[in-house]
């Protein structure tokens, strides 16, 4: 490609590697094509590109993994208030529920399980998997987005780089810096479910040290929907009781807070992340009996600290980081296991497990691009783990007879009857990667990366990539990864639970992922990607008897498309569709707990400078049950459609929207867990709900 000196410095600008990838030719926007020297900063800006899949900046059509970027742009013309919202748009992906207080469960290409601790979550980079389930809390609750920069999801693994849980994918939430905050802003919103938010963001870039801030607040009521039958109605059918609080509602109130601080100058950068989380109710309630009275609190706070050498050497980059993680589990309210009256307690049947945990992490990133055509990038990591201050209040015990119960609620911590023993981790890890472009439309990434863990041992996980520009137009990608999980606490050491004891002897789940992935840009304003993908898993976690034992081999297999056109600069047209089939080898049978087919669409019309109208439609196929499910039918499909309408500059830089979600209140079930005894009717999602907003720029 003849690149002309005088725009070099243009693409520099929008990414170093826009220099490297450019040389594959990929679609006309970095092909051979004269308008790319044209186009101004803005339109190279809007070239969608991710470094979450070799660290290295790359446009998503040349990325080594299946990719996806979602823009703060785009979650406004979605109308999303949560981050779950955003990532239920993502090809290949749906966001089911846990009973305990509905906490998500992000399910990518059918792979699922109790936490889906198979996805890796990242904030800014840095896991904020808690120790005790392997994925974020169980007081999650949901977050905010009005600090939300971008986005990034790889669908398939990403162990090679990212280490332990980047097994079925990978999400890094990218939060804003100063220079995304060009102006100050004050919201405030309402709706459905007494729900109430309010948010102030501040950047600023005039003063010796970068300053971007985001705070928000929010409380809900929460939905309330029928379940008509709990996990204490079947155990009153076994006694001949009536304990149960079913036919009863939903209980999804809860009460956030949300913090975010970015300080940087040229060579540094420093975040500081706090998610409080108060008042969070039990949704279906944490045994499965409803329990609308008792909720949970937790704080997390998560900072780092990166500090780049960039001139150590020649063609050598270096970049440190250092983080601290803290995230608790604390009961606002006693929790309520089993109503007053079940199993021959006059009283309710009390629970409030809680702990603390912390986490630090240090790693060391090089980048070396001193050799032809090659970015070899190596790196070393050291992690460091606790789970501390574990204790449990509760009024029944597992090893006393009924005759010899305590009266009151007791404190076990300590004792043999505490749900959890406090324990530690560490874990070292050793990474090299190659990106080789070693022909004008060719590029093989390799990487390979150790990890050694203090409580399971180590593993090795290699990775390739070979992207391919077919023709000026269409990119073809042949992709292959091996990921693991780290086995959770709750999987290890768990004691006193009367479903599933820990077993200290599990190894880490692995998966083998192979992938073919297809791109066009058929046009500036057409382009279309296309995939399919086959995986294998060997000693996935799975309750055998009341004990967890690597003992689940799954395969899987399917495709995702997406569609995005841009028909006039006013109309924009969005689509993607997936389809897969997750299978229980050791059943012979479908996982199940997760959809088969998903198709999402959304079109954005600017119907002028200041009007934004934006629906979108979420069709869902029919989720089958586990193997081991006693319910013979299958989860229904459903479809809801989203309407928001924005007015940007209304006057004096206010911007108002108005949002309706599930527009026609179609009703929504997500499955309950296997085998379907304590919540045959599954888990009831909200109705329609309207929200509006007000903005203001200062």
């Amino acid at each position: 490609m003849n690149i002309k000196t005088t725009k070099f410095t243009k693409l520099r600008t929008l990414t170093t590697s826009l220099i490297l990838t450019s040389l594959l030719q990929p679609n006309p926007a970095l092909a051979n094509d004269e308008s790319l020297w044209d186009m101004s900063l803005e339109e190279l800006g809007q070239i969608r590109v991710t470094t979450l899949a070799t660290g290295t900046a790359t446009p998503l059509d040349k990325a080594a993994a299946v990719a996806t970027v979602i823009t703060e742009e785009d979650i406004i013309a979605m109308g999303a208030t949560d981050i779950d919202q955003v990532l239920e748009t993502v090809p290949g992906l749906h966001v089911s529920r846990n009973p305990i207080d509905y906490t998500p469960k992000y399910n990518i290409r059918g792979i699922t399980s109790i936490y889906t601790a198979e996805t890796l979550i990242l904030i800014n980079g840095i896991p904020i998997s808690s120790l005790y389930i392997g994925a974020p809390s169980l007081v999650w609750a949901g977050m905010p987005i009005k600090a939300i920069k971008k986005i990034e999801v790889i669908r398939g693994p990403g162990s090679a780089l990212y280490g332990a849980d980047a097994f079925a994918g990978v999400i890094n939430i990218t939060t804003k810096s100063a220079e995304d905050i060009p102006k100050g802003e004050v919201g405030y919103s309402s709706g459905s479910f007494n729900t109430k938010s309010a948010w102030l963001s501040y950047g600023n870039r005039n003063t010796p040290v970068d300053i971007a801030f985001t705070l928000e607040y929010s409380e809900t009521d929460g939905f309330k929907e029928l379940v008509k039958a709990d996990a204490q109605t079947f155990f009153d059918g076994l006694a001949g009781t009536s304990a149960s609080l079913a036919p009863g509602t939903t209980n999804t109130g809860k009460q956030m807070i949300d913090m975010r601080l970015e300080l940087g100058q040229q060579n540094w950068t420093m975040h500081l992340g706090y998610q409080g989380r108060d008042k969070v109710e039990s949704a279906v309630g944490i045994a499965e009996a409803l329990s609308p009275s008792g909720y949970f609190t937790s704080d997390r706070i998560n900072t780092d600290f990166t500090y780049y050498f960039n001139d150590l050497a020649k063609d050598l980059k270096l970049k440190n980081t250092l983080s601290y993680y803290y995230n608790d589990q604390q009961v606002g309210k006693n929790n309520v296991l089993f109503p007053q009256g079940a199993f021959g307690f006059t009283t309710d049947i009390i629970g409030n497990p809680e702990f603390k945990e912390h986490q630090a992490r240090y790693n060391l990133d090089a980048e070396f691009t001193g050799v032809e055509n090659h970015i070899f990038r190596a790196g070393a990591g050291y992690f460091w783990g606790d789970i501390f201050e574990v204790t449990e209040q509760k009024n029944y015990f597992n090893t006393n007879p009924p005759s010899q119960r305590p009266v009151g609620i007791e404190e076990v911590a300590g004792t043999s009857e505490v749900f959890l023993p406090e324990k530690d981790r560490t874990s070292t890890a050793l990474y090299i990667q190659d990106e080789w472009l070693f022909a004008d439309n060719w590029a093989l990434t390799t990487g390979i990366r150790y990890d050694n863990y203090s409580d399971f041992g180590d593993t090795i996980n290699p990775r390739a990539a070979l992207v391919w520009a077919t023709t000026d137009s269409i990119t073809t990608k042949l992709l292959y990864g091996r990921a693991f999980r780290a086995p959770s606490f709750v999987e290890l050491f768990a004691v006193n639970n009367p479903i599933v004891a820990g077993n200290p002897e599990l190894s880490p789940e692995k998966i083998d992922t192979y992938e073919i992935a297809i791109s066009q840009q058929i046009s500036a304003n057409l382009n279309y990607a296309t995939n399919f993908f086959y995986y294998t898993i060997d000693d996935f976690i799975t309750n055998v008897a009341g004990r967890w034992e690597n003992t689940g081999e799954r395969t899987g297999y399917g495709s995702e498309l997406e569609l995005d056109y841009s028909p006039t600069k006013k109309l924009r047209l969005l689509a993607n569709i997936s389809i897969q089939k997750a299978k229980d080898d050791i059943e012979n049978d479908d996982v199940g707990e997760t959809p088969n087919y998903q198709l999402y669409a959304r079109t954005e019309w600017k119907a002028n400078d200041k009007w934004l109208i934006s629906p979108q439609l979420n069709w869902v196929g029919s989720q089958k049950r586990g193997p081991t499910d006693s319910r013979s039918d299958s989860v229904p499909h459903y479809t809801t459609v989203d309407l928001t309408i924005r007015q940007f500059n209304v006057f004096n830089e206010l911007d108002i929207s108005l949002s309706i979600r599930n527009l026609f209140d179609r009703d929504i079930y997500e499955p309950s867990l296997s085998p379907g005894l304590f919540i045959p009717g599954d888990y009831p999602m909200a109705g329609r709900s309207i929200y509006g907003e007000l903005a203001y720029q200062f």
